[in-house]
């Protein structure tokens, strides 16, 4: 079974810096896109940024300039930098892994969320 584990989750004060971090674990024999979907309380859950495998990124116009993810292929791994947080960033941050090969199938995968709060 392949699980997807995030940290790195906080409560923070607005313009500080958090990073996220959620590692593949299972029989994992590649993946496709990894990426970010928040959900605030009473929202529906919004794309935040996803890498493809060849490092393409794609982000929401609201963290433009201010998020950054990144990858390990090796580890597979996807890093979520944020910085100059906002309160209105806070929401229940979730890992995505799409077309997960584990050597019979493809999968598509969430993480179980990891809360970032901002202050303001």
């Amino acid at each position: 079974q392949v699980r997807l584990v995030e940290s790195g989750g906080d409560l923070v004060q607005a313009g500080g810096s958090l990073r996220l971090s959620c590692a593949a674990s299972g029989r994992v024999f590649s993946i496709n896109a990894m990426g970010w979907y928040r959900q605030a309380p009473g929202k529906q859950r919004d794309l935040v940024a996803v890498i493809s495998s060849g490092s393409r990124t794609t982000y929401a116009d609201s963290v433009k300039g201010r998020f950054t993810i990144s990858r390990d292929n090796a580890k597979n791994t996807v890093y979520l930098q944020m910085t100059g947080l906002k309160p209105e960033d806070t929401a229940v941050y979730y890992c995505n892994a799409k077309q997960v090969w584990d050597g019979s199938r493809y999968l598509e995968v969430w993480g179980q969320g990891t809360l970032v709060t901002v202050s303001s």
